[in-house]
């Protein structure tokens, strides 16, 4: 595997296990739009629903790194953006994720952040990140 996730001792343990403090790859590099809630037909899934629009978000996430040749274990940087984020938003965020990924959350370095808006008012979660293919 050319991706590599470290915790140096040197930092606190990642939280609940949930990414990685470092994250490292050699291969061909891939960059993933931020993805929103939305189906292959442009609807708009789970209104209103910060869990129904994550799921479907990390199920689009998935898809865009299996397009590039990308598993979710080549994912070496994710960054999630949550509108009105509050902390008992995390537990139901990262439960649609490891949904969507099979059960299997790829611990890359991450960032959880909350934010005002996004794109459009109706859009709660938006999740961009990078993964890095082996040659």
């Amino acid at each position: 595997m050319s991706i590599q996730r470290l915790n140096p001792a040197s930092l606190a343990p990642p939280i609940q296990g949930l990414y990685s403090h470092v994250a490292t790859g050699r291969g061909r590099f891939v960059a993933i739009a931020g993805q929103v809630a939305l189906d292959a037909d442009g609807r708009l899934v789970g209104p209103g629903d910060h869990e129904a629009q994550a799921e479907q978000v990390f199920r689009n996430f998935r898809a865009a790194l299996e397009a590039a040749g990308a598993t979710p274990d080549h994912l070496i940087k994710n960054t999630i953006h949550v509108v009105g984020h509050k902390p008992e938003l995390i537990g139901p965020v990262f439960a649609a994720g490891a949904r969507a990924f099979d059960g299997a959350w790829p611990a890359s370095a991450s960032t959880f952040v909350g934010v005002e808006a996004l794109g459009m008012p109706e859009w709660l979660i938006e999740v961009d990140g990078f993964a890095v293919v082996p040659d």
